[in-house]
């Protein structure tokens, strides 16, 4: 998708939507970060469970990026369907 050139009109439930969206964006990442930190914490005061807690640590970079994806994803159909990409495109 192409940046726009012009301003972009944007209604009330878009934006509404937009909000929620980044909203939800934003708790996932929160909780993938709260996840990290936990986890080294945790293998700081406890080194011998960092064995178990790789997995933790390994599964966030995925969560974050599936996270990203899902909004893109979500963005990129409702603004096709409603049709802001033609909008955005001029």
């Amino acid at each position: 998708m192409n940046q726009p050139t012009k301003p972009v009109a944007l209604s009330m439930e878009q934006i509404g939507e937009l909000n929620q969206k980044l909203a939800t964006l934003r708790h996932d990442l929160n909780n993938s970060l709260s996840l990290i930190a936990a986890t080294v914490e945790l293998v700081r005061r406890r080194p011998s469970v960092t064995e178990q807690m790789w997995n933790t640590l390994a599964e966030q970079p995925r969560k974050i990026g599936e996270s990203f994806s899902q909004f893109s994803a979500t963005w990129r159909r409702r603004s096709t369907s409603r049709g802001l990409d033609r909008r955005l495109d001029s």
